[in-house]
């Protein structure tokens, strides 16, 4: 187990690497004395640190050019300039009657600042929330805010993890952002990346071991179990507690778990739901950790009681491939396995398709089965989009673009009438004509065209054609990617938004549809016709994935709850469904 770091002074720094180390802090250079833990202190004086903050960084050995702190707080010229200071217990919190926002029965919203609204920033999101409320929003997920090189970025290349994007509002406006969150009832969950750091201005390996020998499909492998490691997992868990406890963030949805290679006795993962645990007890409140992983093994999302790591819940891919794939047809890469509907049913009645099975895209066998009997649905948070599988399509297209109203109904009805969390990605609550494309500001010319290269050669390999894929490094790839919220008001953007305010309504109406058993969930499919059904205690989703009319017999006292915007025939214990449509009946 990692101990508790002593407590420290602000400008102390572990960097057992350098023989030398001076502090650049205001106009004053500062000598800095080294302890025997590799820490370092000022040895004399430093300026008072003023209310806006005093600008600092280190001069590691003979280097005169200043390097931030790798605790950095703020970095208001961007990630190669000098840190500044930050006081979070300057800020005036109004939420102390918030209790907190449990995952059990919510709905989650994920969102990216700066492309959110036209401004791009917290403040500007504070004045969408009574939108994000009439959907039946409980949870706000943010896309990682931590200093990224550039203005805009989708937040994966951070290298100041303590620090908040200043393009976004700063360290402030992210407090003024939570605590409007909370006034407005809704919870916040923040996106970290613990399993890398961003290509530039990581100047980490200059101050301690931070990385080691090899790297994942982003970059080198932060250091958990090697030399040094125990302070490497120490910035992290405090990291953990700072959004936790000095930005009153409700949870974390931690980027990529697979990717953090750990052998330690206590893995970081159960390091960090024990230290969460017991900051949730003391604050009396639930504090959600949420896992992004391909592995499909349940032990990640088992209590600690029962010899699991001890996260909430894990993000699960085999929902959102095998809707998308019942919805679109397309077989393409890792869709292949997810042709049969028997794969959605499969997904809703066990949570994985792969808990064991042979994955064709994988070229093994992949996952391990859920324990149904014993694990909650609500473990498994699900979507019909999210960043990653818009975002990462050639041209960062939604399913808007090929699906008619009644599907994008269906995918609505499915994941927020099924039986695990949902997810709703910015802008699918009404069809949003605009992309999410992946968009980078790489200061750095060789960078950015790396970068560009990189995705063009990328889906090269996938078959998509190099010339539509949009340059990163284009600010209007970025612009193309802001919302629209006009389009809300008008046409089937305003049928959907209508789809999602009624299902939002009927989720909270309806006990049945957050019952957390697995035991409540059974699913029939009947291939030729594409007509599938889904029980879920009382009540009965049947979508009708084929191009003509279908009939299916419900109960004879059922009446239509929902029905997508083509609607729906009940009589005499038969609905009737027209093509791509879908209703829940009870």
């Amino acid at each position: 187990m990692t101990a508790q770091a002593p407590a420290r002074g602000p400008f102390d720094v572990w960097a057992p690497r350098p023989a030398r180390l001076r502090l650049s802090v205001g106009d004053a250079i500062v000598d800095m004395r080294r302890g025997e833990d590799g820490w370092w202190t000022p040895a004399s004086a430093v300026p008072d640190v003023p209310a806006e903050g005093l600008d600092y960084g280190y001069l590691i050995d003979d280097d005169e050019t200043p390097r931030p702190d790798p605790r950095s707080r703020r970095q208001p010229v961007g990630v190669h300039g000098r840190s500044r200071t930050f006081d979070p217990g300057a800020f005036a919190w109004t939420d102390e009657g918030w209790t907190g926002r449990q995952l059990a029965g919510s709905v989650v919203y994920e969102l990216h600042v700066g492309t959110f609204t036209p401004e791009g920033t917290f403040d500007a999101a504070l004045g969408r929330l009574e939108h994000l409320r009439s959907i039946g929003v409980d949870l706000v997920e943010v896309m990682p805010v931590n200093a990224v090189n550039g203005t805009h970025n989708w937040g994966y290349d951070g290298v100041g993890w303590f620090a908040v994007h200043e393009p976004y509002g700063g360290p402030e406006a992210y407090q003024r952002f939570v605590d409007g969150c909370h006034a407005a009832g809704l919870g916040v969950i923040q996106d970290v990346v613990y399993n890398h750091l961003g290509p530039s201005g990581n100047y980490l390996p200059l101050f301690a071991p931070y990385l080691k020998e090899g790297s994942n499909t982003w970059g080198d492998l932060v250091n958990l179990d090697a030399e040094g490691s125990a302070q490497v997992r120490r910035l992290i868990l405090d990291n953990v507690r700072m959004w936790l406890a000095d930005y009153h963030v409700d949870g974390l949805r931690l980027d990529a778990v697979h990717a953090l290679e750990d052998s330690s006795e206590v893995h970081l993962l159960e390091e960090m739901a024990i230290e969460v645990a017991a900051l949730s007890a003391h604050q009396r409140r639930p504090l959600t950790l949420i896992a992004e992983s391909d592995l499909n093994d349940p032990v990640l999302i088992t209590p600690r009681e029962a010899g699991g790591r001890g996260l909430d819940a894990q993000w699960s891919d085999d929902f959102h491939h095998a809707v998308h794939v019942a919805l679109t047809r397309e077989t393409e890469g890792y869709y292949a396995d997810f042709e049969p509907l028997s794969a959605l049913a499969k997904v809703c009645e066990k949570g994985f398709f792969h808990d064991g099975t042979h994955s064709s895209f994988r070229g093994r066998d992949h996952g391990v089965p859920i324990d149904t009997e014993r694990m909650p649905t609500w473990r498994l948070v699900v979507c019909s989009q999210n960043h990653d599988q818009i975002g990462n399509r050639a041209v960062g297209d939604r399913i808007t673009e090929k699906l008619d109203d009644d599907q994008l109904a269906c995918a609505a009805l499915l994941t927020l009438a099924g039986p695990f969390t949902p997810m709703l990605f910015q802008g699918e609550e009404w069809a949003a004509s605009t992309p999410f494309q992946f968009f980078t500001s790489h200061p750095e010319p060789e960078l950015g065209t790396a970068t560009a290269e990189g995705r063009i050669a990328e889906f090269e390999r996938m078959g998509w054609d190099p010339a539509v894929v949009p340059d990163p490094q284009d600010p209007a790839t970025y612009e193309r990617s802001k919302l629209d919220w006009s389009e809300s008001e008008r046409g089937r953007h305003a049928v959907l938004l209508g789809v999602y305010r009624e299902l939002a309504r009927l989720r909270r109406t309806l006990p049945d549809l957050t019952d957390p058993a697995f035991g409540s969930v059974s699913c029939t499919v009947e291939e030729s016709t594409r007509v599938f059904t889904m029980r879920r205690g009382s009540l009965l989703v049947v979508v009708n994935f084929g191009d003509r009319p279908a009939t299916v017999p419900v109960p004879a006292s059922a009446g239509v709850l929902f029905a997508t915007p083509s609607g729906a025939d009940l009589a005499d214990g038969t609905v009737t469904l027209p093509a791509h449509a879908g209703v829940l009946v009870g």
